[in-house]
């Protein structure tokens, strides 16, 4: 076993014995991982309260070299997250994000980028950020840097260009928007406003740290293709998005 040092995001605690934790973090050099965390439910225990969920951490993880849980020693917080303390759409907003991380990442393979996209998202919504844009701006930016974002600019069967239209159609399965020709031969198609195309476009280029507004008219339709991408992304309805705005102010 060898002992490494990292940053960490906690994005979940499972109670594992009266004293112990298994606890899932972000981590900024390992990705996820999921270690236990002895002692971690005594009231005086090694972590200092440390382990909350969505709180940042500087960690020391014991990595094994089998299929069994990592070994987390040491847990020093660096910074809680209060959104809740502000309002329930910041709580669920963080649960929210945490829920995406645990569904798209994958155990100890690191996205350095993907973390800095978590941190700089959570100070948005533990701050004076917007939450419904910041979270339609994190979703576009994870898939982005995950390899998941949908195909924008030409069809994602033929490669085909799109001719300009009011309406395109987007491929579910496919991953993206395709032509006349070939959306007779997909499943689970549906309609989109080329400008919601074009926002989803928008929110998923360049390298910009602030998440750009989205005007009202166009936020209900963006966050519904997102969410029905995401659920044949990951196969499943993710909890946390009955729970999101269901409108950008």
């Amino acid at each position: 076993m060898s002992a490494e040092q990292t940053t960490a995001i906690v994005l979940r605690t499972i109670e594992f014995s009266e004293t112990s934790l298994v606890v899932t973090l972000l981590t900024r050099d390992l990705g996820r991982v999921s270690a236990l965390a002895k002692g971690a439910r005594r009231p005086k225990g090694p972590f200092e309260g440390a382990l909350d969920l969505l709180a940042v951490c500087r960690v020391v993880v014991l990595r094994k070299s089998t299929d069994t849980l990592d070994l987390l020693t040491e847990a020093k917080l660096h910074r809680r997250f209060r959104g809740g303390e502000r309002s329930l759409q910041r709580l669920y907003g963080g649960y929210y994000i945490a829920e995406m991380l645990r569904l798209l990442t994958d155990d100890h393979d690191p996205h350095p980028d993907v973390y800095d996209l978590t941190i700089h998202t959570l100070e948005q919504i533990d701050g004076s950020g917007e939450v419904a844009p910041s979270l339609l701006w994190f979703d576009a930016q994870l898939l982005k840097r995950l390899g998941h974002a949908p195909g924008t600019d030409r069809c994602t069967d033929c490669g085909n260009s799109i001719p300009p239209a009011r309406r395109i159609a987007f491929s579910l399965t496919a991953g993206g928007v395709v032509c006349d020709k070939c959306r007779a031969k997909q499943r689970q198609i549906i309609s989109v406003r080329t400008t919601v195309i074009d926002e989803i476009k928008r929110l998923q280029s360049g390298d910009t740290r602030l998440p750009t507004q989205v005007t009202q008219d166009l936020y209900g339709e963006v966050r519904a293709v997102l969410n029905r991408y995401i659920q044949t992304v990951v196969g499943r309805v993710p909890r946390m998005q009955a729970f999101l705005p269901e409108t950008s102010s």
